[in-house]
């Protein structure tokens, strides 16, 4: 089950990121019976790791079940979560989604947009690797902190 993030001795310095501690979090507190309890931290970001072969897989057109909805959801509160232990300001995210997998995610903090993007083909939402999945949550984590720190103001209010 973790061929995806193995070695785990390469990992083992990313698994123990703030990003993906908080990834870990939040995806336990969105599973109702405890089932992530026994899993290992690899085990529950499994998921979010599309290789080429597994995206090959997945058909092209299609809608996204549930679990999938769940976990873009997981991906942009973790961001959120990260951007308030940094800047010390609520970070609200919000996912929209139609029932064919397109739509839009925004993270605001006060009055100020700190991310926008259009999520498209959310049936096949992943990452090549673990530490793709940290490098474009950083991307947005930075962004987000330095729109914050220039318009200080609006994310106050």
């Amino acid at each position: 089950m973790t061929e995806t993030l193995t070695p785990v001795v390469e990992n083992e310095g990313l698994l123990k990121s703030a990003f993906v501690i908080e990834m870990v979090r939040q995806m336990r507190a969105i599973d109702p019976y405890g089932q992530y309890d026994r899993l290992s931290t690899s085990e529950i970001l499994e998921p979010f790791i599309l290789t080429k072969e597994k995206k090959r897989e997945i058909p092209i057109i299609g809608d996204p079940d549930e679990l999938v909805i769940a976990r873009v959801k997981v991906f942009y509160n973790a961001i959120s979560a990260m951007i308030e232990s940094e800047c010390g300001l609520m970070a609200v995210p919000l996912v929209n989604l139609t029932h064919e997998g397109f739509g839009r995610a925004l993270i605001t903090v006060g009055k100020l947009v700190v991310m926008d993007r259009t999520v498209r083909d959310v049936h096949r939402f992943g990452f090549p690797s673990l530490s793709k999945m940290k490098d474009e949550a950083d991307k947005v984590l930075s962004v987000a902190l330095e729109l914050i720190g220039q318009h200080s103001k609006v994310a106050g209010l």
